[in-house]
This record gives structure tokens, C-alpha cells and sequence, in this order.
């Protein structure tokens, strides 16, 4: 069912969260900014972030392949990297409650963005549509976020749907100046009657959405 147009080349994005001890979210963030360039070596990162409101002891971190062939050359190449799995992976087991992963595509009318400058915030909300994939929420869920961007107050980082895990799962990224900066936005938006209007013919296809306030970690290349 989630069948619909999607970018014209194998790209996919990896999305893992891994919830940590409350305990050991220092440690393991000590950890990431100490060994985490012995991971990037094998393969781009997008970005890796805490969670700051929504959540608590939640990281994400987002990595982009190639194929799956690239993915699984990748995995391979992790599995036997000494200096990896002794350095991070061996002492980060004892500090993670759950991991997560699914893997998205970019949709076909996004580009992955960057911020202006650093220095800001991530809002990443997830949407759970209906049944039917971008056929069939996606012309108006587009309308929905170019009436937000259209608003000027936040920048689009990127816009995914599943393809493995929960499907007919939509993630989007959004850049802030601040948590302030964001309330602000949003509370002018909402007074907005083209972004009121596109968010009404959007939510017919919506079961569910939640968001989180992202911190970006010291590794992160989206700052």
C-alpha cells in the first residue's frame, strides 16, 4: 500500500534511535564526541542529535547510503573494525536501553537542506497517514509544508517516508533559530489562512503526529 512516486535513484536514508540509561546520557554522549569519527569513516552522517523536549535520553542519528549493497558493505566493514567495536561499540552495550532503526526515502519533491548558520535548533515531527502511501497523501501533504515554509519563520531540512518499519510514516526535519523563535513562528502561522487552509486538506489523511525538540551533538554535521 505504500506505493507512490519517490526519488529517481537508489539514495535511502537510515534512521536509528537509540534510547539511553538516564544515567549514562553524559557518558554515552562523552563517548559519541570521543570515537564517533572511527564510525564516520565507514559512511556519511547526516546527523545525530538529543532530544531535548518530547522525549529525554533519546538520540537520533540519521545515515545515508548509497544502495543496499552500499549499506550491507558498510555493515560488514563495522563488524570487523577492531578500533570501532573495542572503542565504542563494546562499552556503549551497557548504557543503551532500545534501539530503533527504519529506513526512508527522501520524498520526490524535497531536496535535504542545510541550515543558514549554526548555532540552532531541530524540530523533527513525525506524521502517521493513512493507508496508501505519497499517491495518496502526498500532493496534499506537500501543500501543508510549503505553506509553512511560504510563513518564513523556520527552514525545511528534509521530508522522509518509510520504507522499512512503520509505513506510511512521514518524518520531517525543520530548522529553527530557537525554541523561542519557533513559538513565535508558529503562533503567526497559526492566524495564517493559507497555511490553515492547507493543513485542513492535509489532515484528512492523518491517523497520528508527535514532534521532538533536537539538540545537535558535537559530531553532527547539521549543526
Amino acid at each position: 500500500l505504500a506505493t507512490g512516486p519517490r526519488q529517481n535513484n537508489s539514495i535511502f536514508y537510515e534512521i536509528r534511535t537509540y534510547d539511553i540509561k538516564p544515567s549514562k546520557a553524559k557518558e554515552f554522549v562523552e563517548m559519541v564526541n570521543k570515537y564517533f569519527h572511527l564510525r564516520t569513516a565507514h559512511s556519511e552522517l547526516v546527523g545525530f542529535w538529543s532530544a531535548e523536549l518530547g522525549a529525554m535520553n533519546k538520540f537520533v542519528h540519521v545515515w545515508k547510503y548509497d544502495n543496499f549493497a552500499h549499506r550491507t558493505a558498510v555493515r560488514h566493514a563495522l563488524a570487523n573494525d577492531k578500533d570501532w567495536q573495542g572503542k565504542f561499540i563494546s562499552p556503549a552495550l551497557h548504557l543503551i536501553e532500545k534501539q530503533h532503526n527504519e529506513v526512508a526515502y527522501l520524498v520526490p519533491w524535497c531536496q535535504l537542506g542545510k541550515p543558514p548558520k549554526e548555532g540552532g535548533v531541530y524540530e523533527w515531527v513525525t506524521f502517521q497517514m493513512k493507508p496508501g502511501g505519497p499517491a495518496l497523501w502526498g500532493e496534499a501533504f506537500q501543500g501543508a509544508i510549503n505553506a509553512h515554509i511560504n510563513t518564513g519563520y523556520t527552514k525545511l531540512i528534509g521530508v522522509f517516508h518509510t520504507e522499512y518499519g512503520l509505513l506510511n510514516t512521514v518524518h520531517v526535519i525543520w530548522w529553527n533559530e530557537s525554541p523561542d523563535h519557533r513559538a513565535a513562528g508558529r503562533h503567526t502561522a497559526h492566524e495564517d489562512a493559507r497555511v490553515v487552509a492547507a493543513v485542513r486538506d492535509s489532515v484528512r489523511f492523518l491517523e497520528s503526529q508527535q514532534n521532538v525538540l533536537l539538540i545537535p551533538l558535537q559530531c553532527s554535521p547539521l549543526k
